[in-house]
């Protein structure tokens, strides 16, 4: 599956639009990973529990839009956005949101 940020797959033809489709992840931050992320703005630093989380929950979004875009007869996905929002009493969940338009390419 070809997924671009751009609206066209380069070298190759657009031949049917098959829709929008989404990958949506909530992602809960556990106690020791907030903990972690504490000390870390605490002395400063980079905070890898939160990054790791942010990665895993980046890329299961990217895998469930590829896979609705696959289900609909899509071999492309073009025009990917991702999103990511804070939710939650306390900002302790993280909404990851992948987005673009399935498409059949040459």
């Amino acid at each position: 599956m070809i997924v671009t940020t751009t609206p066209s797959v380069e070298g190759r033809k657009i031949l049917e639009y098959k829709g929008i489709v989404f990958g949506e992840v909530i992602a809960g931050v556990n106690f020791l990973k907030d903990f972690a992320a504490g000390l870390s703005n605490f002395f400063g630093g980079r905070s890898r529990s939160y990054e790791n989380e942010l990665i895993e929950a980046r890329e299961a979004a990217l895998r469930e839009m590829q896979n609705r875009a696959a289900k609909l007869g899509a071999n492309a996905v073009v025009g990917v956005d991702i999103d990511y929002e804070v939710l939650g009493q306390g900002g302790n969940m993280l909404m990851v949101t992948a987005a673009g338009t399935a498409v059949l390419v040459e």
